[in-house]
């Protein structure tokens, strides 16, 4: 679970770098995507490079689910009797790990549908991935359903950057409070860098 967290953490972090090119105009989003579907010619074929990053996000999605499904039901298994005191003993983060998997899961379907297949788009142009962002944070559905997402990300990235440092042995008593700041200064930055996008389109500053 650790592992494939991470290599989705550096996903985040370069498609968040990707999706700020939108503040550039459309010729540097539009150049950008077209530039991930020729990324290894000619060694390899027009977006194979593209379609093996989507599988292995794929797996690793797939994965961290899985992981996640027997991690919560080996904890229930452990105590099927619930504590006698209902004081949370948790962070909100903690606690709200598992609604904030659900959620990110189910924004993954909509955000494919949305701006990989166009099915959901409101504009659908192919090849055309700034006039599709744009067009979809247009709408409060698109712009409310990114925000909520990425608040959840937001969360989820803070407390998961820490678990995995557990469970990779990279915490120690030195470096627990950098560790701490890292996950915070991260999550943050992951989340502003995304919501600013359909912010940006809401309010008119990208259009």
């Amino acid at each position: 679970m650790a592992t494939t967290g991470v290599l989705m953490l550096l996903y985040l972090v370069a498609h968040m770098l990707g999706n700020l090119k939108v503040f550039f105009g459309p010729d540097d989003l539009n150049g950008y995507a077209a530039w991930l579907r020729t990324l290894g010619q000619p060694v390899l074929h027009h977006e194979w490079f593209l379609w093996t990053a989507r599988s292995v996000l794929l797996a690793a999605v797939v994965l961290h689910g899985v992981c996640a499904y027997q991690l919560s039901r080996r904890d229930i298994a452990a105590r099927p009797t619930g504590y006698a005191h209902k004081r949370h003993r948790a962070s909100y983060a903690t606690r709200t790990m598992r609604w904030g998997g659900v959620i990110l899961g189910l924004f993954i379907v909509w955000h494919i549908l949305d701006l990989t297949t166009l099915t959901v788009n409101p504009r659908a142009q192919q090849g055309h991935p700034y006039e599709n962002l744009v067009a979809s944070f247009s709408t409060w559905y698109g712009g409310g359903v990114y925000i909520v997402a990425m608040l959840a990300l937001c969360l989820h990235v803070h407390h998961g950057f820490w678990s995995a440092a557990q469970t990779l042995g990279a915490n120690s008593a030195r470096r627990d409070r950098a560790l701490k700041i890292t996950a915070t200064v991260l999550a943050a930055a992951l989340t502003i860098g995304f919501l600013s996008v359909p912010v940006a389109v809401m309010t008119g500053l990208v259009r």
